[in-house]
């Protein structure tokens, strides 16, 4: 569904700015305006060709779905010397505790089973696929073998850390996305564990 829906627009973009000599004020256009539909308020700095892409420069505002406090923590961080010192510290499967592990690959395992219930049989030509939205060795092996366990999505959702559901959520999306569909099922999984974010964010705020 997503992708029926957003395919024709870029489509369209991509034909205006092949046909115009203004290309570059177009582009710049379209990019805060495609954000500015996320809910970003953003404004291009920089735009220049290298080589065969293009590089960008942005300035980000708050978001509208971002609150005061949590705009001035992000800030805040971003600002902070520990901020500095730990940008190259990325959350990853690897980074997390081993609860945190289990929970993480038993929400994949139910997102995959959601979309796909012969996953478990069909493991072998998911699995290249599944590494391709940048899950290592490690988390795969272990989704795998949460597929053989299945557990409920409200028991999984219960008591998450914000960090493995931006994690899930991420994930998520790429996976529901394999087939070039969203069915209604894996829509209301993906809404539930935004559901999950949003209430830890206004806990956290």
């Amino acid at each position: 569904m997503l992708t029926q829906l957003v395919r024709p627009l870029v489509r369209t973009q991509i034909q205006i700015l092949a046909s115009s000599e203004a290309a570059g004020s177009r582009l710049v256009t379209t990019i805060a305006r495609w954000l500015g539909y996320l809910g970003v308020q953003a404004e291009v700095k920089h735009l220049k060709t290298d080589g065969d892409r293009i590089q960008v420069s942005l300035s980000v505002g708050k978001p509208e779905q971002c609150s005061e406090a949590e705009w001035k923590k992000i800030l805040s961080n971003l600002n902070s010397a520990e901020s500095s010192q730990s940008s190259g510290l990325e959350f990853t499967y690897q980074t997390m505790s081993a609860p945190q592990q289990r929970k993480a690959s038993r929400l994949l395992a139910h997102i995959i089973q959601v979309g796909n219930p012969e996953a478990l049989q069909q493991w072998e030509t998911l699995k290249p696929q599944l590494a391709s939205l940048s899950m290592d060795a490690d988390l795969l092996k272990s989704i795998h073998v949460a597929l053989k366990v299945p557990q409920s999505l409200e028991s999984l959702l219960d008591n998450l850390d914000p960090d493995i559901t931006a994690f899930v959520l991420s994930r998520a999306i790429g996976i529901t996305l394999i087939d070039r569909m969203i069915t209604v099922d894996e829509d209301s999984a993906l809404k539930a564990i935004y559901s999950a974010l949003s209430a830890e964010s206004q806990t956290l705020a």
